[in-house]
Order: structure tokens, then sequence, then C-alpha cells
């Protein structure tokens, strides 16, 4: 019971200061307008930034909340949301325009919950990823609006179907004990994607997210890794079996703490479908291939969700103000979910910070990377866990910590590097590099056992 107090807390702290916010639809002026609104008055911890453009040439636009806008500060997470990614599924786009408004009024406030989360988290929100989808399906309005209009991008493709396939390359690669983390692209990837999916992954690989959402329509239910089953024998759309990833139980908390924040998602019977708790593996609802959930997951260091927030994908506008009260509490409460598990520093004997060190979790084959700065994030329920950092060139170093619920533990590694004698030390001693680099025993030839072949 417990467990569920803490969004009840959170939202009768923000109730202390809702404010008065205008529901309606926007159009890609109006969205830009109204991005520049909410910097404009809160100038010193916003900022926003273009990631590229859409096929039609309308900006990809990002609002940055920090305390340090443009500047990553090491330990301090980095959060996207993603909105509009079916250009006909539009409550996302407008849910963020009014979580923008509402953040940046609650700091102006001194409300000390979003101050916090502010000055200790970098959130990046982007309202539309599909902005020319978005502007065919507003012409044809909420009322006559097609189930399929303005889902695609203005060359006809879905987003959510166009990320390199890297669930088929994990699939094999686990069979013969590959890479379980930042799977390589394809040599051919660009060519095979479309201007707003480039951005996108140019994006989400200049800046080291830790935990993300995209929000859609047409269902409510947080749906969460794997979107692919492994089984393509079977090449029905709606075939289902349950795909966990390595972080399934971490995965379903981060949705339940969505959908146990939002008024009605976690009851499970919605749009005449019951999803229990209001979550569902996206494999086991239905398989997905080149979703961007998965791709977050396989390529970067993000764990990433889709939140399904509407039966109808164009919601009218007098129902626009029930929904953001809806969602509210649950947008701020995942925001949070950033801050846990662990983080730290890796650094070399000079303090020196290490990037690309990785960070492995004994019991859970998936593994993170350390960022620029060689600060990391490890996101994991409470528990206690043996983690090891290694990096090329240094030696690995394993320790074994205990995460709570609360704050994420800080754990920070400072490696050694690796002794590499000359060879007439190696030959006195004993020792002889193999073809790795590594030091290894000379056995005599006269005591080596087992048969030759």
């Amino acid at each position: 019971m417990v467990r569920w107090l803490r969004p009840l807390v959170g939202a009768l702290l923000l109730l202390e200061g809702a404010a008065a916010l205008s529901f309606l639809h926007h159009r890609y002026e109006e969205l830009v307008q109204a991005l520049f609104r909410v910097q404009s008055q809160c100038p010193y911890v916003t900022r926003i930034y273009s990631i590229g453009r859409s096929v039609e040439g309308r900006h990809l636009y990002v609002l940055e909340f920090s305390d340090y806008p443009g500047i990553h500060e090491p330990l301090e997470p980095e959060f996207k949301y993603v909105g509009n990614m079916h250009g006909n599924e539009v409550l996302g786009r407008e849910l963020l325009l009014q979580l923008s408004e509402f953040l940046c009024e609650e700091y102006r406030r001194g409300n000390e919950r979003i101050t916090r989360l502010i000055h200790d988290t970098r959130i990046h929100i982007m309202p539309s990823m599909n902005p020319d989808g978005y502007e065919v399906a507003a012409k044809q309005g909420p009322d006559s609006n097609g189930y399929l209009t303005g889902r695609n991008n203005a060359n006809g493709v879905d987003l959510n179907r166009n990320f390199p396939d890297l669930n088929t390359l994990m699939y094999y690669s686990r069979e013969i004990s590959g890479p379980n983390h930042h799977i390589p692209l394809p040599d051919n990837w660009k060519s095979q994607v479309e201007p707003e999916t480039l951005a996108v992954i140019q994006w989400i690989s200049s800046y080291n997210f830790v935990l993300s959402a995209n929000l859609h329509g047409g269902a409510v239910v947080a749906n969460y890794p794997y979107d692919k089953s492994q089984d393509q024998r079977f090449r029905s759309h709606r075939r289902t079996v349950n795909t966990p990833t390595p972080d399934d139980k971490l995965f379903q908390k981060l949705a339940k703490t969505y959908s146990y924040a939002h008024s009605w998602m976690h009851r499970g019977w919605n749009c005449g479908d019951y999803f229990a708790d209001g979550i569902t593996n996206g494999a086991s609802w239905y398989s997905l291939s080149k979703g961007m959930q998965d791709f977050n997951y396989l390529y970067t260091n993000c764990f990433e969700i889709t939140l399904e927030l509407s039966c109808n994908k164009f919601p009218p506008e007098e129902d626009l103000e029930r929904q953001w009260m809806a969602n509210r509490e649950a947008l701020v409460a995942f925001i949070e979910e950033v801050h846990q598990g662990i983080k730290g520093m890796v650094s070399d004997e000079n303090n020196n910070g290490i990037a690309g060190a990785v960070i492995s979790v004994q019991g859970i084959s998936h593994d993170i990377t350390s960022g620029d700065m060689g600060d990391y994030f490890r996101l994991l329920l409470p528990g206690t866990y043996t983690v090891t950092a290694s990096a090329e060139g240094y030696q690995p170093l394993t320790v074994t910590t205990t995460v709570g619920p609360a704050a994420p533990s800080l754990v920070h590694f400072q490696l050694k590097q690796e002794v590499v004698r000359k060879p007439a030390e190696r030959k006195a001693s004993g020792t002889r590099m193999n073809n790795k680099g590594l030091q290894k025993k000379v056995v005599p030839r006269a005591t080596r056992r087992g048969t030759q072949r």
C-alpha cells in the first residue's frame, strides 16, 4: 500500500499551485509560439533547440529544462519525452505543451517539488516528432479525422516502424554470446531511415539519456520493451509472445509508476481492452518491428517506454483539460523515476573521467556505458548488486552495493591502468603475451596435459 502513496502525495503537492492553462489544439506555428513563450517566461532554466527538420522542412523543436540549460552537469541524469510520433495521435503533443507551461509556472511559483526536479534533472521535451503528419490530421479535425489520416510522415512512412532493426541482431548475437548493449548500426542505415528518424538517432547519440517515454494514442496502457518477438516464424501482425528484456522487472515498475499515477490507466479496462495494472509487454500485445523504444534500449543507455494515452487519437478540445488532469501527476512522477538505482564517476588514477566504460551488473545481461565526462547512470530496483566497471587499457573493478527505494546510490570507480611488462621482464618471470595482449603463465612442454588434434 505504501508503494502507491507517493503518487498521491505528489499530486497534492502539485495541486497547491495548479495554474489556469489554455486547452487548445496547436498547429505548427502555434506550437512554436507556445514553446518560445515558455522560454521567455523562464529564460534562466529553459533552452529551445532543433534536432533537425521534417520532410517538409518543419523544425523538430525540443524544450530543455535545467538549472544550467545547454550544459550537461556530471551526475545529473538526462530525461526526454517525445510526442506526436504518429501525426494523428495528438494528445501527447498537447500534454507536453501543457507540461512545459506547468513546469515553468510552478518553478516561478517556488513549488519545491518542481524546483528540485529541474535542479536535479536535465529534462528534454519534444512535443512533435512528426509535425508534417500532424498538419494533415489537423486539416481533417477531431470530428472527421480518419483512423490513419496523418499517421505517417510526408513520405508516407510510419516513423515507429522506421528505426534500424537491432532486435534481430540482438537475438542472433545472444545465441553466440555477443554484445548486449550499444549494438552497432548496419553500414547502410542512413539510407533506410526518414529525415525525422535520422534526426532522432543523431539526437539520442549526442545525449546520454537515461530514461524516456514516447506518447501515443488509440489505447490507454503503458507499454514496455521488447516490442518485437523473437519468434519470426509467425508473420501475423497480431502474433502475441511475451518477450521480456533482461530488465523486465524494472520496466514493469517504470510502467506501473505511470499507470498508477494516472487517473484511470491502472484500472485495466480501457478502450475495450484489458491490461492488468494498465501495463503490457509490447510483444505480448502485438509484435512490432523497427520501433523506437526497443532501439533506445539496444543502441543507447536509455530505458524507454511507450505511453498510449487516449482511446480517441484526436480528442476534441473540450476533453483536453480532463486529459491533462488525468496525466499531470503521472508525467511528473515518471520523470522522477530517473533518480533511482546507482550512479557515479568512472575515472583513472589521476581522476580523469573515462568515457565509454562498461558498467555490468551481475545477473542482468544488459550493460550500460559511461558518458563523455565519465559519469554513468544505471537504473535498478532496490536490492544488493555486484557491479563491475571495465574499460580498455584498465584493470576492471568490481564492487557490491545496496540500492534503496529513494535516491540513487553513489558508486564511483577509479580504474588502474593495466601493467604491460617489457619482453625481457616477461621472459625472466616465465610469462608471455597471448594474442589478446594479456599475460599468461608459460607451462613447460613436458608438463602439459591433454591430447593434440
